[in-house]
């Protein structure tokens, strides 16, 4: 049984930690971590930061700590890379927002489905990418959406995604439609605005589409993938600008595709694409 801890994010604070001090970059390799050779934010344990809710596939049960769904998995496998074992990580609460917003974190790294761009890179680190996705359109059935084949017939539509992300960013940007997109705090905000019939149809991420429609929405409908996301949109650990753990973690990530875990635990959470066309 993980005996991880999973506690709540303060207030970000402009701590004077050694993990904000410049990367060498020049270190090779990961080294062992729980005996107080990494810089952490609390010596001798890893501090991992997700949203609470967090999402199915991600997080399972919106519980990190079991290490069940996607993320959490992963998570676990790169503690373990770092050298901290199970006991040696503390799971903490931080927003989307607050995950990627400019300043000092309470965190050593967060995992929250955050697209690594350029933009975000002037005021945050991030590791080399666990995942890459696309973005993808979900409905209703009987919805205005529900014919929809093409990105035209969708641009008359009202649609919805969660602010501060990739998913609003290019439905607003591919779909192009004559009503602005709508923004919403979370996930859980935008289903909720697709079932009461505030807007038409939902942009999310292409494996929370799949999960969405079997799992969760009652008559959910996959319409398809934006095709300038298809393949593109790379999800990054999360770090301070500057992280003296950004260079461990990179490796730690890097180690894991190399050696097949990453792969393995997408087949293991994550639902095969198959069946989500992309949209002209």
């Amino acid at each position: 049984m993980r005996t991880a801890r999973w506690t709540t994010l303060a207030a970000v604070t402009a701590l004077a930690l050694a993990a904000c001090a410049p990367t060498d970059d020049s270190a090779g390799g990961s080294p062992s971590a729980s005996d107080g050779s990494l810089a952490t934010v609390t010596e001798g344990v890893l501090t991992i930061a997700t949203s609470d809710p967090a999402y199915e596939p991600w997080v399972v049960g919106s519980d990190p700590t079991t290490g069940e769904g996607f993320e959490s998995a992963v998570a676990y496998a790169v503690a373990a890379e770092l050298g901290f074992d199970e006991e040696h990580v503390e799971w903490t609460v931080a927003s989307f927002d607050q995950i990627i917003a400019p300043g000092a974190k309470g965190f050593d790294f967060a995992v929250n489905q955050v697209s690594i761009s350029d933009e975000r890179r002037a005021n945050l680190d991030f590791s080399s990418p666990y995942y890459t996705t696309s973005q993808a359109v979900v409905t209703l059935e009987g919805s205005a959406a529900a014919g929809a084949t093409t990105l035209a017939e969708l641009q008359s539509l009202r649609i919805g995604a969660m602010v501060g992300t990739t998913s609003l960013t290019a439905a607003q940007a591919t779909i192009d439609p004559s009503t602005p997109v709508s923004p919403f705090n979370d996930n859980d905000q935008v289903k909720q605005a697709l079932t009461s019939g505030l807007v038409d149809a939902i942009v999310v991420d292409l494996p929370t589409a799949l999960y969405i429609t079997a799992a969760e929405l009652d008559g959910g409908v996959l319409l398809g993938q934006l095709p300038d996301s298809a393949g593109g949109d790379q999800f990054g650990l999360v770090l301070d600008k500057g992280s003296a753990l950004t260079a461990p973690v990179t490796a730690a990530v890097d180690a894991l595709r190399e050696d097949g875990t990453l792969a393995d635990l997408e087949a293991e959470w994550l639902t095969d694409a198959a069946g989500a066309p992309v949209l002209q």
